[in-house]
C-alpha cells in the first residue's frame, strides 16, 4: 500500500483523506480494524447505481470514477475519487440503493465495510458522525457543482477549462505547470461536461494550439492556470 512519512512514521496514503483526518484516535483504530483490501483491475465496477447498498467502500489506492446513467444510456460523470475517499455513505446510512456507479480507472485497492459493521462502528464512536456528515456534504457539493457546470455553463470550452483546472488543482505541480494523470478517452472526458467525443477533441485541439494545455501520454500539463481560467470564466 502506498505510504507517506508522517512524524517519522510510515502511514497509509488513505489517511490523508479528509474523512480519516477528522477521526479521533480510538475511532480511527476501530475503523481501520474493518479495512480489508480488495484488489480490482482497471475499468471494473465496484458497485452500480440502484444496486442494494451493501455498505461503504473506502478507496485505499488508485482512482475511482463516479457517474450516473440515464434510461437511454447517456452517462454523466461527477468526480474521480482517490485514496482516503469514502463511497456510498448516504446509501449505507439510509439503506437505500447506491445513487451512483463506482468504476476503477486504474488497478485499485478498496476496502468494503458492510452496512451492519459500519453502523456498529458509529454506535461505538458517535464522535465520528461529524466526519460522516462532512464527507457526505462534500460529496453532494461536488455533485451539485458538476450539475451547475454542465447545466449552466454557456459553452463547451468553458466547461472543459473548468474541468481541467479542477483536475490540475489536485494534481502535481512542476516547473512546467500543473500536471494531472488522465487516462480517459475523449468520450469519457465528455461525460464530465455533457459534450460529445468530437466536440471534446475539437476543443482540446484549440487548447493545445494556443498552448493552454499539452498532453504527454496519460499526463495533461497546464502551463498557466491564469490563461486557462480566461476560458473557464466564459
Amino acid at each position: 500500500m502506498m505510504r507517506d512519512n508522517l512524524n517519522g512514521k510510515q502511514v497509509p496514503a488513505y489517511r490523508r483523506g479528509e474523512f480519516f483526518t477528522q477521526l479521533s484516535g480510538p475511532a480511527l483504530a476501530d475503523l481501520e480494524s474493518l479495512l480489508f483490501p480488495s484488489a480490482y483491475p482497471a475499468r471494473a465496477a465496484i458497485f452500480t447505481e440502484e444496486q442494494p447498498a451493501a455498505g461503504i467502500v473506502v478507496v485505499l489506492e488508485g482512482e475511482v470514477k463516479l457517474s450516473i446513467n440515464s434510461s437511454d444510456g447517456r452517462r454523466l460523470s461527477f468526480c474521480i475519487a482517490r485514496a482516503g475517499d469514502v463511497l456510498g455513505l448516504t446509501a449505507a446510512l439510509s439503506g437505500h440503493p447506491y445513487e451512483m456507479t463506482a468504476e476503477t480507472l486504474y488497478p485499485a485497492k478498496v476496502a468494503h465495510v458492510t452496512r451492519k459493521a459500519f453502523l456498529h462502528f458509529l454506535a461505538l464512536n458517535p464522535d465520528a458522525y461529524e466526519a460522516v456528515a462532512r464527507e457526505a456534504s462534500h460529496s453532494f457539493s461536488l455533485a451539485f457543482e458538476q450539475l451547475r457546470t454542465v447545466g449552466l455553463s454557456s459553452s463547451v470550452p468553458e466547461r472543459l477549462a473548468r474541468l481541467l483546472l479542477a483536475w490540475g488543482e489536485s494534481g502535481e505541480k512542476s516547473e512546467d505547470g500543473a500536471r494531472c494523470r488522465v487516462a480517459l478517452t475523449h468520450e469519457e472526458i465528455g461525460e464530465f461536461i455533457g459534450a460529445s467525443r468530437e466536440t471534446v477533441s475539437r476543443v482540446l485541439s484549440v487548447f493545445k494550439s494556443r498552448r493552454l494545455v499539452s498532453r504527454r501520454g496519460h499526463m495533461i500539463v497546464i502551463p498557466s492556470r491564469r490563461a486557462l481560467e480566461s476560458y473557464a470564466c466564459g
